[in-house]
Formats: structure tokens, C-alpha cells, sequence
């Protein structure tokens, strides 16, 4: 048997694989095993590592509140990690900026988002005594809410509904959140008392306007952008239903006061209202010097601009106004044709131009009473509305604003000429001004406006006043001839003026009086009268020639007749 002869190899051992020794001698395996996967984990491609998706993430979940929970993670950081710092930062600046962003550029939405969210049953203390503080700082009212503060998502505006404003003589002002019945019986006891304070308490004379207001409704709309120009923070404001007594009988006058000195100066912050509407308005109007109590109704306003300091101007300005003053109705409105003033009044001298025609104003508006008590007139002034104690008057009152690049030249010059020619006859007590030139007006057209004047005395009866310091030695020599001419008419004295003004006298001015508007319409009407007794002068003198004449001629035929016969 043959034996078989094996070879044997020897294969070589598996070498075990040896990690590099990076480290220091003294430390041990594991800390280089830990060390050496650190690396290989570093320097792993990042295709490789598998990262769940949204998909994933919703089938892996057990039920809606970690499908919500996915969802909302994924929506803000696109990861199912949990939030860290930087997350949590970002989320603040997020909201911070975006509240900012919301305040700027729809700042009624902010407000009225703020309001919706702090106003509710609990709330609603701390949101009138909130907004009480700053009304009160800046208005010095005293202001009570029935009913909650809203929005009003529908028109964008913040609504007061059920409010009662009251301005009494007092040295504390509380804005607080209950009954109009109540307000109006606290308002009504403080008048009462005359405004009798304690002595702990500033006094306050009550030497102006006082009033008692309930308002159904205000309507307001905030704007950031006129709040950081310095035209305040309000709008739009429209007015519905409001009652109550405007109490005008406490005001009164020091020897030798003048209205100028009560002007609103401009102040930065105050008002600029952009849109002011009001309906169905009816107070009880209260006028100092024992005058009669009357009512003033506001059926409808539409007010494009209402300023703080041009209040009275804007209101001339209206683009729809009409109510009721004394039972004598008003209305002011835009004249449907802007050449209704081609040529001119029928006692001005200023001739029409061919151009007349073409005028460009900025607008024109007029302002219309009918049936007005003349009484309202010359209660307390001085002229010739003073001396009349009887009748009734018709107003219809014309104001043209000029446009700033667009105007006749002529015209408007001329008219300004004619006003500073009368004005210089007419006062003679007064320093003369020398007249400016033509060229002069030119470059300062912009700041005049024109008021045409027509006024329709019905019935006066007028009486001469026993002092007339306001008039010259010679102007008071025509008192009697004017107050017998106006007692000779039984039906009615048509009037017929222009005034031509500075913008510059409306400046803070918010009446008739304290825009020396009043002063102005009274030396036009006094010379209307002036020419109508020197008219009536020349008409007398005119049918006592022709009487004269026709005496003679009538005796000249009798002569001649007698000549013939014999």
C-alpha cells in the first residue's frame, strides 16, 4: 500500500488591524478606539446619512396630536428636532418686527386687534381707564363708555359705541366705563354748583364753551404716518346720533378784549382729520347776554379736511354741510359750475375780462341761510347790524379758493387792488398802509381767497345808536339817512359785496369773529347802504328836476293855450 505523502502549508494568520497611535503613550486602547470612530464619523459623506421627511414623519405618527405636532415643527423649522435658543429667538424677532411692520402700516387693525384681545368681560375696566388717561391728557373731557369699545372689522374702524362727553368747570377729570343716565345727572349736579371747587382743587372760571354731548355712535380710523409727521394719530372720524346742550352762557368778555387774542396756535400733534362726517345731530345751543335758548340741528356733513387751526376755513370748504340754525335752514355745498362768477357783482367796478370765464379755483362753495332772525346778527356787535332790532335776513355767501398754479391773473389782482383801496378810505382813524404794487399781489395771489357776499334784508327796522366810536365824524354823519332808509323799506334791501382776505387771517381762527371776517362783511354792508342812500339821494333829486320840468311844461301849455284862444 502505497502511502500518500500530504504537504502541509502554512497559511498566514489574519492580521488583526492596528489603530494608529495618535495618542499620547500613557493612554489606553479605548480612549484610541473612541478617538479613531470619532474620526471615521467625521469624515463620513453626508449623502450617506438618511434624513426623515415630512411623509415619513406623519406615517410614523401614532395619532393627530403628533400629526399636528409634525406639521407645525416642519412648517416653522423644516425638522422634527426639538427647538433650541436660536429658534426661540428668532420666533421673538419675528414677532416683534411683524407687530412693528402691522402698527405702521395698517395701525387700525393693530389697535383694534389689541382691543379685541384685552377687551373682554374683565378687561374692560382696565381698557376705558387705559385709553381714559390719554383722551383725558390730551382733551381734558370727561368721557364715559355704556357699552364695550369694538372694531369694526367690516369698515376698518374702531367703534365707541353709547358714549356721553361732557366739559364741565372741574378740577378732577375721571374717563370711566357706565350709564349715560348717570353721567349726564353727575354733568347736570356739577352745573348746578356753578363748578364749585374745594380748595385743594385749580381753580376754573368757566369762561368758555361748556357741554353735555351723548354720541350713539363714533366711528375712528388711526394712521401712524400722520402721527409721526405731527398731524396726530386720527384719520377718519364720522358721527352718528348725537344729543345734548352746548351751554355758551358762562362765557363772557373783559373791557376791551378782542378775539384775536383766543386763536388755536398750531402746535405739533394737533388734529388733522382727513375724512369728518356727522349725522342726525340735534343740541340745544345756550348764548351768553340772556340770549334766547335755541336748537341746532346737523342733518348730514361731509367734510373733506378739518384741521385744529384752520377749523373755520375747512367748514367753508365743506363739500356737503346742511341743517338747521333756529328753525332757519343752512346748507353749504360745491356749486355745480365754476363759471357762475363770469363778470362780477352788480356794485363792483372790476370789469369782467374775456378770460373770465376760464377761471380756475380750487373750489367754490357756497353757504346759504334762509329766514335767519336778524337778531343773531346784532346781538352784542357793532355796525350797522347792530342798529337794526328787527327782521329777518337772507345769506348766500360764495367762497372761491384759488388754485396755487392755475388762476386768472387779472382778475383776482384787481380784486385784491379794489380791497386795499376801500379798506384805505375807509379807515381814516386808522394809520394809512401804503398800497403794495401790482407786482407785489402777483407773487402772493395764493395766499388771498374770495368771499361773494349777498345778503336780502326782509322787513328791518333798524334804530341809531346813541355811541358809534367804531365810525369817523363824517361816516357818523350818515347814521340817520342810512337807519331812515332802512325804516322807509317795507319789503326787503338787497345787498350786494365782495371781500377779498388773507388765508393768513383764518389761521387758528374758528369763528366769524376771531377771523376778522365779521369786521369786514360790516364795512362792506355799510357802504352798500352808503350808496343806496347817496342812490336814493340822486333818484330824489332826479324826480323833483323831472317833477319841476313837467310843472313847467304843463303851465307852458295852459299859457299857450290861453294865448290862442284869446
Amino acid at each position: 500500500m502505497k502511502g500518500r505523502c500530504y504537504t502541509i502549508k502554512n497559511e498566514p494568520k489574519p492580521e488583526i488591524p492596528k489603530f494608529k497611535a495618535n495618542l499620547p503613550p500613557d493612554k489606553n486602547l479605548k480612549q484610541q478606539i473612541k478617538a479613531d470612530l470619532k474620526k471615521e464619523t467625521i469624515t463620513t459623506e453626508p449623502s450617506k446619512v438618511h434624513l426623515p421627511t415630512k411623509e415619513e414623519l406623519l406615517r410614523s405618527a401614532r395619532n393627530s396630536l403628533e400629526r399636528l405636532k409634525v406639521r407645525f415643527k416642519w412648517l416653522l423649522i423644516r425638522s422634527y428636532r426639538p427647538f433650541n435658543t436660536d429658534d426661540f429667538s428668532a420666533f421673538f424677532s419675528w414677532i416683534v418686527v411683524g407687530n412693528l411692520a402691522l402698527f405702521v402700516f395698517a395701525s387700525t387693525t393693530f389697535v383694534s386687534l389689541v382691543l379685541y384681545t384685552i377687551n373682554t368681560v374683565f378687561a374692560q375696566e382696565f381698557v376705558a381707564r387705559m385709553l381714559g388717561n390719554f383722551i383725558t391728557k390730551s382733551t381734558n373731557l370727561t368721557v364715559v363708555f355704556e357699552n364695550a369699545v369694538v372694531p369694526s372689522w367690516r369698515d376698518g374702524k374702531i367703534s365707541f359705541r353709547n358714549c356721553f362727553v361732557s366739559r364741565r368747570p372741574r378740577g378732577v377729570i375721571i374717563f370711566e366705563k357706565g350709564s349715560q343716565a348717570a353721567a349726564a345727572a353727575a354733568a347736570e349736579k356739577q352745573a348746578a354748583n356753578n363748578g364749585e371747587t374745594s380748595q385743594n382743587e385749580p381753580i376754573d372760571d368757566g369762561n368758555y364753551t361748556q357741554f353735555d354731548l351723548t354720541i350713539k355712535e363714533v366711528n375712528i380710523s388711526l394712521s401712524f404716518k400722520k402721527w409721526v409727521n405731527g398731524r396726530g394719530i386720527i384719520d377718519e372720524v364720522e358721527v352718528k346720533g348725537m344729543r345734548g346742550v352746548v351751554d355758551r352762557s358762562h362765557v363772557y368778555w373783559k373791557e376791551g378784549d378782542s378775539a384775536l387774542n383766543y386763536k388755536n396756535v398750531y402746535q405739533p400733534g394737533d388734529w388733522e382729520i382727513e375724512n369728518f362726517r356727522m349725522e342726525d345731530v340735534l343740541f340745544t345751543l345756550k348764548q351768553p347776554l340772556g340770549f334766547r335758548v335755541f336748537d341746532v340741528s346737523i342733518y348730514s356733513a361731509d367734510i373733506p379736511l378739518l384741521r385744529k387751526n384752520w377749523l373755520f376755513y375747512d367748514l367753508l370748504n365743506s363739500n356737503n354741510v346742511n341743517g338747521s340754525y333756529d328753525g332757519s335752514l343752512f346748507a353749504i355745498h360745491n356749486l355745480q359750475k365754476k363759471d357762475d362768477f363770469e363778470g362780477v357783482v352788480d356794485n363792483s367796478p372790476i370789469p369782467s375780462t374775456p378770460n373770465s370765464s376760464s377761471i380756475s379755483w380750487r373750489r367754490v362753495t357756497r353757504f346759504r341761510v334762509d329766514n335767519l332772525n336778524l337778531d343773531h346778527l346784532n346781538e352784542g356787535v357793532e355796525g350797522p347790524f347792530g342798529w337794526i332790532h328787527s327782521g329777518s335776513v337772507d345769506m348766500i355767501a360764495d367762497v372761491m379758493s384759488p388754485e396755487e398754479n392755475q388762476f386768472n391773473v387779472s382778475e383776482v389782482v384787481q380784486a385784491i387792488a379794489l380791497s386795499i383801496k376801500k379798506e384805505a378810505r375807509r379807515a381814516s382813524k386808522r394809520d394809512y398802509k401804503e398800497e403794495p404794487d401790482e407786482e407785489t399781489i402777483k407773487n402772493d395771489l395764493t395766499k388771498y381767497f374770495v368771499l361773494d357776499f349777498q345778503l336780502k334784508l326782509n322787513n328791518p327796522r333798524a334804530s341809531v345808536p346813541l355811541f358809534t366810536e367804531e365810525l369817523s365824524y363824517v361816516n357818523n354823519a350818515l347814521i340817520r339817512p342810512i337807519v331812515a332808509y332802512i325804516n322807509s323799506r317795507n319789503t326787503f334791501i338787497p345787498i350786494k359785496c365782495r371781500v377779498v382776505k388773507k388765508l393768513s387771517d383764518f389761521d387758528g381762527s374758528w369763528t366769524i369773529y376771531d377771523s376778522l371776517l365779521m369786521d369786514d362783511l360790516q364795512a362792506e354792508v355799510y357802504d352798500a347802504f352808503v350808496d343806496y342812500v347817496a342812490d336814493e339821494n340822486a333818484r330824489s333829486e332826479r324826480a323833483k328836476k323831472v317833477g319841476f320840468w313837467s310843472l313847467q311844461l304843463f303851465l307852458h301849455l295852459i299859457l299857450w293855450s290861453v294865448g290862442t284862444i284869446a
